[in-house]
């Protein structure tokens, strides 16, 4: 095991799994709103979307980081990574991480279907060349247009569960329909979340990391154009987060304003997402910096940023169960913000 875990590494398997849950999220829904219950296929599906899922992205991860080798030793959060301690070589990262794309791409296409496998090769694709190569140098944006590539999976997951579907070749506008059509505006309504919760994620980490990324040569918006600007965008996005969950009712399909449920989950992501967008409005460029050069307050923001995503994630799974679920949902949340709240006081 000891020879096989620094290729485990290069996919940076903590960061994929968080993604396939997502994607897994994407067809509980999906199969609930469908018909109403959960099936061995619908585990089934789950577990051919996780293995696809990281195959897909674990591959894209390692190609990222035999690209990256020039700058991984100048951070102390990526030195010490498998090809700048020498534990892989540069050519065996990147002849592992083009094999493990493409037996991701095969696995979608004989056991999902083909418009699945496209999306899992346009994250591969996009990650690799226009976010690793293009965008992550050139640009304090490349977090922002990068963060695509991270959206896939919900709608990967849910075009999975979907079951027989095709891409249609006969024209462009067929071709575009088969690829974005997939019967609901869940999965879209998953990318956009995911789309822009990123940016406050990543800043938040940025702001006290801004040194490292410029030694690194990587533009990130803190090092480019400045703690106030970053901070000024990040709640841009709270903003829009919070725009976007009062459409979290709608992307359901069949309830309207009249349903119980309806109030129930609406009021739960809003209310979630306000939650979230205060820990960002909250962050203090002046605070003084802890023993470990973090600055506390954007240091709790991207850590509450995590348990937010989970957390919506969770009650749009629960929510599809019915109101019951959605209350669930909404307790679950509560707990959550209360002990979040009371650790951060204490």
């Amino acid at each position: 095991m000891g020879g096989l875990g620094p290729y485990f590494e290069l996919t940076k398997p903590r960061v994929v799994v968080l993604l396939q849950i997502t994607a897994l999220c994407a067809v509980l829904v999906h199969d609930m709103l469908d018909s109403g219950s959960l099936s061995m296929a619908s585990a089934e599906t789950m577990l051919i979307v996780f293995v696809g899922g990281y195959l897909s992205a674990g591959g894209a991860n390692a190609v990222n980081m035999w690209y990256d080798r020039d700058i991984d030793p100048k951070m102390s959060r990526t030195a010490d990574r498998p090809v700048p301690t020498g534990a892989v070589s540069p050519n065996a990262a990147l002849g592992f991480g083009v094999a493990l794309s493409m037996l991701g791409i095969a696995w979608f296409v004989l056991l999902a279907n083909q418009v699945a496998a496209f999306w899992s090769a346009f994250s591969i694709l996009f990650y690799v060349f226009v976010y690793s190569i293009w965008l992550k140098r050139t640009t304090p944006q490349n977090i922002v247009i990068g963060g695509i590539a991270g959206s896939t999976p919900p709608v990967i997951g849910w075009a999975a569960a979907e079951g027989d579907l095709s891409l249609a070749t006969n024209s462009l506008d067929s071709l575009i329909d088969s690829v974005f059509d997939l019967g609901s505006l869940m999965p879209w309504f998953m990318f956009l979340l995911i789309f822009l919760w990123t940016p406050p994620h990543f800043w938040a980490l940025a702001l006290y990391r801004s040194g490292e990324y410029e030694e690194a040569g990587i533009p990130m918006m803190p090092n480019v154009k400045g703690g106030k600007r970053t901070l000024r965008e990040m709640k841009v996005y709270t903003l829009l987060l919070i725009a976007l969950s009062v459409a979290a009712p709608m992307s359901y399909g069949g309830l309207d304003e009249g349903d119980v449920i309806y109030h129930v989950l609406g009021w739960t992501v809003v209310g979630l997402s306000i939650w979230y967008a205060s820990t960002v409005w909250r962050i203090d460029l002046d605070e003084h910096p802890d023993p470990s050069g973090r600055i506390p307050s954007a240091a709790r923001s991207f850590f509450v940023s995590i348990l937010y995503l989970a957390m919506m994630f969770v009650v749009l799974v629960t929510a599809s169960f019915g109101l019951g679920g959605a209350l669930v949902g909404a307790v679950l949340v509560l707990v959550a913000i209360l002990r979040s709240e009371t650790r951060a006081r204490a």
